[in-house]
């Protein structure tokens, strides 16, 4: 999953169901457009939120984020189940 916004921040996320999302990328500018790019090309849902993707991008690359994002990357999560047609019921 990535987190974008306009400006091209962008923070890629890996959750395996172990313990809380970890930031596997991130960038600004031209490492943040080729960030948006690879996610692009391989169909990984992109969210625009400037708020959040501002917050993670401050995460150290390999680390959990914070509990105080639990919320807003959870609600993040349940937008990318819902575009991949993997939510229950």
């Amino acid at each position: 999953m990535t987190v974008s916004i306009k400006n091209q921040i962008a923070v890629a996320l890996y959750y395996d169901k172990g313990g809380a999302p970890r930031v596997v990328a991130k960038g600004r500018g031209t490492i943040g457009a080729k960030i948006i790019e690879v996610a692009k090309e391989h169909n990984v849902p992109i969210e625009e939120n400037e708020v959040l993707a501002g917050a993670l991008s401050h995460v150290e690359l390999g680390d959990e984020i914070p509990e105080e994002l639990y919320k807003a990357v959870a609600e993040v999560l349940v937008f990318v189940l819902k575009l991949s047609g993997r939510t229950p019921g």
